[in-house]
């Protein structure tokens, strides 16, 4: 659940559903599915597997299994770039999830009277963004004190089933109303010119390596604290197929709840004619739509934003977990003490980024997305593949599943990790700086 909890974020309730309906809406999803798990879910074992073998943070993994001095120097380059770049995406992700939690008091203060107050938790601003932000983090940073089976793993074993939950009923309350059925048709008919598009290809793999919270080491940490009792390849699959189903389910939620805005009269399309996607449908278009609903919307508001916010907070603590795993483990700081130290700094970051938004935002999301953590993709895979002994990946791989070494997962996955993962995490990154 934990590791599930890390993977379903954000970007599965916006991201996903509008690059399907942007790229020819099954077209997409079948493409998703496909390299999610014939390239995806091998990145993630890789990650998973590093992590129980070494049980450290991702520097100290590194290292373990690295054949040299030149290696380990390696080892200490991507476990470094890992931990800046989780902390870096933390920065931003703990901006967009205090806008979550401001919405979901909005119908609260509307319940209660309190006009003036709901129209500035509703309202961008420096202030609002600010104590949000801290708010959240100060969420997160408690829940990551309290450590891996009393904080991560209780509060992901509740979060995940109240995510999916809420979730369903949405869906099942949104195709209802008037022109839903406009938007699941552009979720699930497929437009298949778009398949030989290929940008369609690069968003379908960039989606589904973000998604999965790959190459920054989250994985590795949440895989150090697996059982060797535990079968890592159906563990993996769990994970993935999770996460994964989470994003298909939310495009049921999304591009209906888009198609009912726009019956309702709410502007959906960019000027150039693509959905309108990101936050902007989050803080835009979805609040109108909850607007029009009457005083039934206040309460389909509350659970939407309850959603959100939840899906922000399973994902930020695998965030945090990853540098305050390094101060425990490598710089031997207490847990509490670290979580502190670390989320303060990470909300330093975030201030910076509020008090100068307009430069910083947009930059730091695109270079930690776009060009470091499809790196970091690759060099986990150079590092499980070509550096790490093939003797000893097996050896791994057994310790939960005995016959592993007869099974279709180590007929296959090698080969995957060795040669076609990285190749397609290289072209993804080259063909994002094309576009």
């Amino acid at each position: 659940m934990a590791a599930s909890g890390s993977a379903v974020g954000l970007g599965n309730i916006w991201g996903f559903p509008t690059n399907a309906a942007s790229n020819g809406g099954a077209a997409f999803l079948f493409t998703y599915l496909l390299l999610a798990f014939a390239l995806a879910y091998p990145a993630l074992m890789a990650e998973l597997i590093i992590g129980r073998h070494a049980r450290a943070n991702s520097i100290a993994a590194l290292q373990g299994i690295s054949r040299g001095p030149k290696t380990r120097v390696f080892a200490i380059f991507v476990g470094g770039l890992g931990i800046l770049t989780v902390s870096f995406i933390l920065s931003f992700y703990a901006i967009v999830s205090g806008w979550m939690m401001a919405f979901f008091l909005d119908p609260i203060a509307r319940l209660a009277g309190a006009e003036q107050l709901a129209g500035w938790l509703t309202t961008d601003g420096e202030w609002r963004n600010g104590l949000f932000m801290l708010g959240f983090m100060a969420l997160t940073i408690h829940i990551i004190r309290a450590g891996v089976r009393d904080g991560i793993e209780r509060w992901a074993s509740r979060l995940m089933p109240m995510l999916i939950g809420i979730l369903l009923l949405l869906i099942i309350y949104v195709l209802t109303l008037p022109g839903a059925m406009d938007g699941l048709r552009a979720y699930l008919v497929p437009d298949f010119s778009q398949i030989a598009n290929p940008r369609l290809l690069v968003d379908a793999m960039g989606q589904a390596f973000f998604s999965l919270s790959l190459g920054v080491g989250t994985m590795l940490i949440y895989g150090s604290y697996i059982s060797k009792r535990e079968n890592l390849p159906v563990t993996g699959s769990l994970v993935a197929l999770l996460d994964i189903g989470i994003a298909v389910i939310a495009g049921m939620l999304i591009l209906p709840a888009m198609y009912v805005a726009l019956a309702g009269g709410v502007e959906i399309f960019n000027p150039d004619g693509s959905l309108v996607a990101g936050p902007a449908l989050i803080v835009s278009v979805l609040p109108e739509l909850f607007g029009a609903m009457g005083p039934v919307g206040l309460f389909v508001a509350l659970a939407f934003f309850l959603l959100m916010t939840i899906a922000s907070l399973t994902s930020s603590i695998s965030m945090l977990e990853v540098p305050v795993a390094f101060a425990v483990e490598y710089l031997g700081m207490a847990r509490g003490r670290a979580a502190m130290l670390v989320g303060a700094g990470v909300a330093g970051i975030s201030l910076l980024i509020v008090l100068n938004f307009d430069p910083l935002f947009d930059l730091v999301v695109n270079w930690a997305t776009e060009v470091s953590q499809p790196l970091l993709g690759f060099f986990f895979c150079i590092f499980v593949a070509w550096i790490w002994r093939r003797d000893a990946v097996l050896a791994e791989i057994t310790e939960g599943a005995p016959g592993a070494q007869s099974g279709l997962f180590w007929k296959i996955w090698p080969l995957y990790v060795k040669f076609v993962c990285p190749l397609a995490i290289l072209v993804v990154f080259l063909q994002s700086w094309n576009w």
